[in-house]
């Protein structure tokens, strides 16, 4: 092979770390490089999964584009209880989805493939629903009150399903918590804030590569047949775990969820070129960032962290104002001046189910265990 057909000699600067990280200032540093498709203020970006995807949805309305919210609550609701109520966090009123066979339940479920022996648990003062344990902060009053709303939501996420554009999907654990009877899969361990655990009842599940994949594979293949124009972007949420069930060490069981998420989003995106991958948690983890996007936790994301992930966002999938540039940048700016580091977590504890486990773990005393 003469000099001149050497391999690295061609490749384009971003494929070098000297001149796509080392000579650029951390705040301009985007991998996200090109996008396959456009955003445009007429898109329909539905947004669903982990407490980080929020970000997207509020980033998507703070601009002027389409933040496709169809369960929108009842006229008349103030905006402090909308969120109060689950309404508007994401496109419907389904609370967070941590892992893939949540949202193939979720899809199977709206359309009558899945329906679940456990309709709903026993609450303090009602009764709460397994699969959104968090929406209705007061409980629901009665068993068939519980119902009602379900099939009114599960509506809604047909529409949601049907009518999209964008369908953006933030990945955030493998860990998870699913009936012995029938594999229904939730958002959190039984018995922390809701229902009660039973180990005869209940098991712990941690996801494999292969196992991500055919879930991401089974839900493109539903969303192709329900919505052919519709296009899948995958993210993986940079928040580490707040426990493990795994018996491990609660860093290594981070290290195996996200490396699980990652790997699977590759392999999916590799086979088809509907679906999409953003690389937000690049972006946040990424050496260059240092301490600057984690909070004094050190899971907590930064408001620095998270204007960078969305100024890359708009710089690649759509022609983002030159006004809006220059904000998000003066916002970086104003971060690295030490002033006061707001977090991901700080407007969002309310409604992230995972920090509930936190907040009972703390209030037990456990967390120091």
């Amino acid at each position: 092979m003469s000099a001149k057909n050497r391999p690295y000699d061609s490749a384009p600067p971003h494929a070098w770390w000297r001149r796509a990280i080392a000579d650029i200032s951390a705040s301009n540093i985007n991998p996200a490089l090109r996008g396959d498709f456009e955003i445009t203020s007429e898109t329909r970006i539905a947004t669903a999964g982990s407490c980080f995807a929020q970000e997207l949805s509020k980033a998507t309305a703070e601009r002027g584009y389409k933040n496709y919210v169809v369960e929108k609550g009842p006229p008349g609701l103030s905006e402090e209880n909308r969120l109060k109520f689950g309404y508007g966090l994401f496109s419907a009123r389904y609370g967070n989805i941590y892992t893939t066979r949540q949202l193939v339940q979720l899809l199977d479920r709206a359309y009558g493939r899945f329906d679940s022996t456990e309709t709903a648990w026993p609450g303090k003062t009602g009764y709460v629903d397994p699969f959104r344990p968090f929406v209705q902060p007061e409980d629901f009053i009665s068993e068939s009150e519980l119902l009602a709303d379900r099939e009114q939501h599960l509506e809604c996420v047909r529409e949601m399903f049907e009518n999209m554009d964008v369908f953006v999907f933030t990945l955030g654990l493998t860990e998870g918590w699913r009936a012995r009877s029938d594999g229904a899969t939730y958002p959190l361990c039984p018995g922390y804030g809701a229902g009660t655990f039973n180990p005869e009842k209940y098991e712990f599940f941690n996801m494999r590569v292969n196992e991500v994949v055919a879930d991401l594979e089974y839900v493109r293949e539903r969303l192709s047949e329900l919505n052919r124009n519709a296009r899948i972007l995958l993210t993986v949420s940079p928040v580490p775990l707040v426990a493990t069930a795994t018996g491990k060490h609660v860093l290594e069981a981070t290290a195996y969820s996200k490396s699980v998420l990652k790997v699977a989003a590759a392999e999916v995106t590799a086979a088809h070129p509907s679906v999409s991958y953003f690389p937000s948690y690049e972006i946040i983890t990424g050496t260059f960032s240092t301490d600057r996007y984690y909070s004094q936790d050190r899971r907590s994301v930064t408001q620095e962290g998270i204007s960078h992930v969305m100024r890359c966002f708009f710089s690649t999938y759509s022609e983002t104002p030159e006004s809006l540039r220059e904000r998000d940048v003066a916002a970086v700016e104003s971060d690295s001046r030490n002033e006061p580091r707001e977090t991901i977590n700080k407007d969002l504890s309310s409604i992230c189910d995972e920090e509930r486990l936190l907040e009972i773990l703390e209030s037990a005393d456990l967390s120091k265990t």
